[in-house]
């Protein structure tokens, strides 16, 4: 083989190389990581949706529908899964701060969300007296909606409140249930939802 064909065959094998990483490098330019879908964002409204609801008391007769509780606050906790510690801790918080953070529940309406069974959520919910709603969201459909759940697993320790109008007015993508200043944040929100115009 002649020196020159030597470094023809180099050559080419060079050029096809750095081609390669070149469209490698653009696609990665262009390509970059989507945001996840479904996350609302305050000043969205928020989607509508019905979902089997319980409390201490058990299975509620009648499925929550979002729309028919315009007039109200509402709080979408959603949370990864009944009796574990995070979501045990977040849960008792909202219990002991019940009246501070929600009002007593005066046209303030709390819902924790998560995949749990109804039962599951009203055996955890007598043993620990929550005095607010669970709603079995065992589909997925309601975390879907609000970018809490991909669709598989559970959800993600997501919150939105809800103002009267139906307008989302406050969001913590994860909510910090550790954290004492998420608390009082929250209990902000909720006094500012409660007074919008």
């Amino acid at each position: 083989m002649s020196v020159f064909t030597r470094f023809a065959r180099l050559s080419v094998a060079a050029v096809s190389s750095f081609a390669v990483v070149a469209v490698s490098s653009a696609h990665a330019q262009a390509a970059p990581a989507a945001p996840a879908a479904g996350v609302l964002k305050v000043g969205d409204m928020a989607p509508d949706f019905t979902v089997a609801t319980v409390t201490a008391a058990g299975l509620e007769a009648k499925p929550f529908k979002l729309s028919e509780h315009r007039g109200e606050t509402v709080i979408l906790a959603f949370f990864p899964k009944a009796r574990t510690r995070g979501c045990t801790m977040q849960m008792e918080s909202y219990r002991d701060k019940y009246a501070d953070l929600f009002k007593s529940g005066k046209k303030v309406t709390l819902v924790g969300v998560s995949v749990d069974a109804d039962s599951s959520l009203t055996s955890w919910a007598t043993d620990a007296k929550f005095p607010f709603r669970f709603a079995a969201d065992v589909d997925r459909k309601v975390g879907v909606a609000f970018g809490a759940s991909e669709g598989t697993g559970v959800h993600k320790r997501y919150l939105y409140v809800i103002d009267p109008k139906g307008k989302i007015s406050y969001v913590a993508t994860p909510f910090l249930q550790m954290s004492a200043d998420a608390y009082t944040e929250l209990g902000a929100a909720v006094t500012q939802a409660g007074g919008a115009k």
